[in-house]
Formats: C-alpha cells, structure tokens, sequence
C-alpha cells in the first residue's frame, strides 16, 4: 500500500482542493485520523496513524479506489500541502500524471462496474490462474462474455494484457473471492461455471471453495441447463464436492477420468508428466434457489437519533463481536466528526467478510457503498439496528 512517513503534519484545514483532488473532512480517534477524499468520481479515506515519532500517511484498505494513481495522487497532494519536505522521513509511492489514464476495460475493480458490462450470456471461470483456459474459452465463443474471478492481482493483470494481445473483448476479470461475486449476480443469469485445478486443501477442508452455501449459489446463478465444471487432480477434492452436489433432489452428472482437453493449463501438464490422474466433474439439473434478498432492506429510515443519543452511544462504545449461526457483527472502531459517529464495522458470512464506515447523526448512513445483497450481510444490518437503537444494551 503506498505511503509515506512524516514527522509532523501541518494544521488540517478542510475542505481543500488541488487539481482533481479533494479533502472534504476528516473523523478521528484517538490513533488515527480519517481524511474523506474524492479524486474525480471515486471517494475514499486517507488515513494518519499517529505513531511515537511520526505519523503514517496511507490508504484505508478497506475503501482503497480502483485506481492505485488515485491514491497516490491524494498522497502526493498531502504531502506537498500539508507537510514540509525537510520533516519527510521516508516515503513509499511514485505517482505518474499518465497513471491517471485508464489502461484497460477487461479488468473490472468493483462489482458495480461489473454488473454494468453483463449482457447475454455468462461464463465464470474461478481461479484462472495463467488464463489459458479462460482466454481458450473467450476465442471459442466471442458471443459470451467470460468473467474470470482470481484472488492474485498479478495474474489478472497478465490474463488482461495476454486477451488485448489477442484481441479478445468478450472478457471481464475481477479480483474478489468467487463466493462473493456469486452473491452479487443475478439467479439464472450463468450458463457455465468454471473451477479448474482448485488448491485441494486435504489437510483444511474448511478453506476450500466448495461448501453448501457455494453449491447453493451456483444453483441459484445457473441457468435452467447451467453446469458446474470442476477438473482437478485430486480425488480427495473431486469426492468431497461429488458428495456436497449430491444433497440436491436431483442432479446429473458427468463424471470422468484422464479426459484429454484441446486446451491444458500449466498445472495439468505439471500433474501429466508426473503421472498423476486428472478427474472431471459436470453438475446440472440443480435445484431453483431463489434470491430472498432485497436492497431495500438496508434501509435505516425508520431509526433516528438526537445528541443524546450519540453522547450515549459514543461513551458506551466498545470492541466486540456479535454471532448468529451463519453470520456475525463486529464493531472495530469509532470515529469523531463534525457531521456525527463514523462507524467502522465488519459483517456478513464468515467465510466471506464484509467492511464499512456508517455514518450515525440523526440518521444512519453508508458513507461509501451498500453491501452486497446476501441473507447474511441483510441479517448482519438487522442486528445493527437493534444494537444502535437500544444503545449496546443487547450486546
């Protein structure tokens, strides 16, 4: 994360604007301060963390822009207005005025910008690796859009240079965990979902993607005739997910052994030479599972606040976490702001955690995005309520 060192800032008088960059106000604790930033259409936080000899000047991870240049641009600002050189201790970011320029449009940095290129049909490939096989599928069907999930940022940026070489437009990568881009997507709106090779996790179960709730929303996203292709090496994994497939009323299955595809990763020629079996696993035929989620229900109109109650919940606020059976609630900070109590929070499915900043003041408001609309996270904003409402005391 880019960042840079100082040994004393100057006053922090906000709003303030340069350029493209805007610092609108700030919350702060007792260790950090928030700095509430836009650079053009994206908003985000800057953070101080006061340390015993200087503060660090950095990105919040959690509301981080999908350009890195933004960020680095915001800090580049900072450091010329509100610091003075002779006081920099160390920095850790370059900013470029062309980074500014969007290099690509295959690589989506959030959901929404996502969802705002799906159109007609749907191939996910979950863990594309080098992309062979995603880039493979993309030639073989230019009418499809093929949306590549990968948890390494690297990959993503070598599978997008790779497609532009090629051409290929039909294409939209994402850095996210595949579990949570399921719960963003529409049902019935997939034909196909792609895991190839799949780290088996024998000694971890609890860590691989395959799980109930993970073969639920594949049958929720898949279309009447959508299929779940898995193909790995290893028979632990292919049984495990046989066996978690199996707890539909009626599914079809292809199963088979050492098939030989026209297109091979890097992992199954690894797995090939040291002569170890490929196994592959076709599911369809999975049962309807509707969305029960609304965004609407992430409404908090019906609760408000007056400066008693912010006194009481500011005083009585403190770090905990509350569980359900498939979803928990932890408050992590509290901030101070001019326009009320900055919240920050994580929530949702444990498996797949969520963060936000809400803003409490006679109301309760996001400050950055809605979460995504799953049952857990929608559980997760209900016990919120209630903690807010009746001040902690059902914590």
């Amino acid at each position: 994360m880019p960042n840079f060192r100082v040994k004393k800032i100057k006053e922090l008088i906000l709003p303030f604007k340069k350029d493209e960059v805007e610092l609108e106000w700030m919350a702060e604790n007792n260790n950090v301060i928030l700095i509430y930033t836009k650079v053009n259409e994206e908003s985000f936080f800057l953070q101080i963390k006061k340390e015993e000899n200087y503060f660090i000047i950095k990105g919040d991870k959690h509301t981080k822009p999908s350009k890195i240049a933004y960020l680095q641009k915001s800090l580049q600002v900072f450091k010329d207005y509100f610091c003075n050189s002779e006081d920099i201790v160390s920095e850790a970011f370059a900013f470029k005025h062309n980074a500014l320029i969007e290099k690509t449009s295959l690589i989506a940095f959030d959901f929404d910008q996502l969802l705002s290129k799906i159109k007609g049909r749907i191939y996910i490939e979950i863990g594309f690796g080098s992309g062979r096989h995603l880039l493979y599928q993309a030639q073989n069907n230019p009418d499809i859009l093929i949306i590549g999930v990968e948890i390494y940022n690297p990959a993503i940026t070598q599978v997008a240079k790779l497609a532009k070489s090629q051409n290929l437009s039909n294409i939209i990568l994402i850095q996210s965990d595949a579990r949570l881009l399921l719960s963003a997507l529409e049902s019935n709106s997939v034909e196909k979902i792609f895991l190839h090779f799949p780290v088996p996790w024998d000694k971890k179960p609890h860590r691989r993607v395959i799980a109930k709730n993970f073969c639920l929303e594949c049958a929720r996203v898949l279309g009447k005739n959508g299929r779940f292709e898995l193909r790995t090496d290893s028979y632990e994994y292919f049984d495990f997910t046989l066996k978690q497939f199996l707890n539909f009323n009626t599914p079809k299955f292809s199963l088979k052994k050492n098939e030989k595809l026209e297109i091979s990763s890097k992992y199954e020629d690894r797995w090939k030479r040291q002569n170890k079996d490929i196994f592959d696993l076709w599911v369809w035929n999975l049962d309807r599972v509707c969305s029960e989620s609304n965004l609407d229900d992430f409404n908090f109109s019906d609760i408000t606040f007056d400066t008693n109650d912010l006194i009481f919940l500011e005083k009585n606020f403190k770090n905990f976490t509350l569980k359900g059976d498939d979803y928990f609630l932890h408050f992590e900070n509290l901030y101070q702001a001019k326009r009320g109590l900055i919240f920050k929070i994580a929530f949702g499915a444990f498996n797949k955690p969520e963060h936000c900043y809400i803003c409490v003041n006679n109301k309760i408001e996001f400050l950055f995005k809605k979460p995504f609309k799953i049952k857990e996270n929608l559980k997760a904003m209900e016990k919120l309520k209630k903690v807010l409402k009746f001040h902690f005391d059902i914590a």
